[in-house]
């Protein structure tokens, strides 16, 4: 969509009639798609963050995304119990063949600052989802209610009590059953920073602001010479900033390459000192960058280095890459492409030991194959894809701690379970590990959703090293290991692990919104995490900041970024 502030082509007018006063229920052209194949592809593609009708008592169905019921002639940004961003809010549009046609064609260009991610390139399968979603009217006289699902604080983890220093140690004995609490909707409304606003930090340390006006940063890495690169995913970008040790901001603020697709995985290579490459996890492919130290700008277009991932895209969307230790295997993390792979065909026994002979054990089929995974190749790709673990559901960030040479992964585990499970993890993957998903969780919990389905796999699941409250959204992780620099933390600090909490939806009081510190011992996790950096909640309903990326600078500062208001922020000792 376009920002009404723009110049609008007049094939927009009939959507912008709406803010004379006229009604959104003017004649609109029929949509010309097949809406039995835009069911199918909605299903796999779009039905992990959106609901396409009303719950029991005509309640709003809130996910991570709206509500879709009714949405054709419906105002953008208008469905009832829903945080949206202000940027689609506020565009004035109604949404029609045309304009549905043009924001699903790529949504953050169309209304720059929307955090919709998900694009639909094909344009018949985008006349084919508008097809079906022309079938979702809304029963005559029906208003639809608010969820009933947004308690106060009464868990440690809940946002009221988050400080930096409190300390949280999850174990399985602490799981609740299923459907103890009902399945949440509760996203949050992401606001301007408040003017009182003020983050919190360990006494001892410092957070500042080191840069803002970026354009949804997401994960964010170091290159060996202290060039910081940013993942602005839906600029389809990397970004490079340049700071001298101890400067408050950038003093090279610039655009590194562009044209790629939904950029988020960023890797060195080779490892150590003087790289040659920059790769990049597209959304289903990894390409490379040419890159020596100091490169402020691409030097070449990129190189293609695995050009498929998965046969489906929907889903989770976030592929990082990272490099064992020796640069002879290059491993990509793979989400799934849906919640807990509710329409995935049911195999018999004889059908899944038919699949198992040629792919890994317990690996998911149909539109999941390749997905739920962490798939490894050799850095020039020629190897074909192999499963390096799997059941692992939405694996965001690797890393590989750098005194083991252990490949480390922070998951986004499954929703609609209740407000406390599945806890989120943070985990050391072991080669030809199975974590669970989709028929297990944290061991030889079955997801009641699969009941039965897999009783060859009980008792496989790996339980991960270090449970976090569940649906924290854990995305990129970062070992502290810097030993000098104006900016370098105390010696207690080295070898543990930093990562950034996103933010829960699926919760009926919020969770995340936080960076904490995982306590790691020799190499080993002892199981506990700490609060670390807290403050983005404003309340109930409103956060100013969902923190994504961190990574450690140059001089040891703890760098933060953050997608709700496109900032960097500089924690440092005092």
């Amino acid at each position: 969509m376009i920002p009404l502030t723009k110049a609008v082509n007049r094939a927009w007018l009939p959507s912008l009639l709406f803010l004379g006063g006229l009604s959104a229920a003017y004649a609109q052209p029929s949509p010309t798609g097949d809406a039995t194949r835009g069911q199918a592809y909605f299903q796999i593609a779009c039905a992990i963050c959106h609901a396409t009708a009303l719950g029991p008592g005509n309640t709003v169905v809130v996910k991570q995304g709206p509500s879709l019921a009714g949405v054709l002639g419906r105002k953008a940004g208008s469905s009832p119990f829903f945080n949206y961003t202000k940027a689609l809010s506020g565009s004035g549009l109604v949404w029609d063949t045309a304009t549905l046609d043009h924001f699903l064609t790529a949504p953050m260009v169309a209304v720059p600052g929307t955090a919709m991610p998900m694009i639909v390139p094909n344009a018949d399968d985008r006349q084919n989802v508008i097809a079906y979603l022309a079938t979702l009217a809304l029963p005559p006289g029906v208003t639809p209610l608010a969820p009933s699902n947004v308690t106060t604080a009464t868990d440690p983890s809940d946002w009221p009590n988050a400080a930096p220093g409190v300390k949280h140690h999850i174990t399985v004995a602490d799981l609740p059953a299923p459907f103890s609490t009902p399945s949440a909707g509760n996203g949050p409304e992401v606001v301007a920073a408040p003017t009182n606003a003020v983050l919190s930090v360990p006494p001892g340390f410092a957070v500042k602001l080191f840069a803002s006006g970026l354009q949804g940063p997401r994960l964010v890495r170091l290159a060996p010479n202290g060039d910081i690169f940013i993942a602005e995913t839906g600029q389809n970008r990397l970004r490079v900033l340049r700071a001298a040790d101890g400067a408050e901001s950038p003093g090279v603020n610039q655009v590194f390459a562009d044209g790629l697709n939904q950029p988020f995985g960023i890797a060195f290579y080779p490892p150590g000192p003087d790289p040659q490459w920059i790769y990049v996890g597209n959304h289903n492919s990894v390409v490379r960058l040419p890159y020596r130290n100091g490169d402020l700008k691409a030097s070449g277009a990129a190189e293609v280095i695995v050009p498929k991932l998965s046969g489906t895209t929907g889903g989770h969307t976030s592929r990082d890459v990272a490099f064992s230790p020796d640069g002879k295997r290059l491993f990509i993390s793979v989400g799934s492409g849906s919640n807990a792979a509710e329409g995935m065909r049911k195999k018999t026994s004889e059908e899944i030991q038919a699949w198992e002979t040629s792919h890994a054990r317990a690996e998911a089929w149909g539109g999941e194959t390749n997905r739920a995974d962490i798939l490894v190749t050799d850095p020039e790709g020629h190897q074909p894809l192999t499963v390096f673990a799997n059941g692992i559901r939405n694996g965001v960030g690797m890393a590989v701690d750098p005194s083991t040479g252990e490949l480390w992964v922070s998951t986004n585990e499954r929703d609609g379970l209740g407000d406390n499970l599945v806890p989120d993890y943070i985990t050391r993957v072991k080669a030809g590990g199975f974590y669970g998903w989709p028929w297990y969780y944290l061991g030889n919990h079955e997801d009641p959703r699969h009941a039965g389905e897999r009783p060859d796999l009980a008792g496989l699941a790996i339980v991960p090293d270090v449970l976090l409250q569940a649906h924290s959204a854990s995305l990129e992780m970062t070992f502290y290991e810097a030993t000098n620099g104006v900016a370098a933390f105390p010696a207690e600090y080295r070898g543990d692990v930093f990562a950034c909490e996103h933010g829960s939806w699926n919760r009926s009081t919020r969770t995340g919104y936080k960076v904490i510190r995982v306590r790691v011992d020799h190499g080993v996790p002892t199981g506990e995490y700490e609060d670390f950096l807290t403050g983005f909640v404003v309340n109930n309903h409103s956060v100013w900041g969902r923190p994504v990326g961190v990574a450690v600078a140059h001089d040891g500062a703890l760098l933060v970024t953050e997608d709700g208001n496109g900032t960097m922020w500089r924690i440092t000792p005092k």
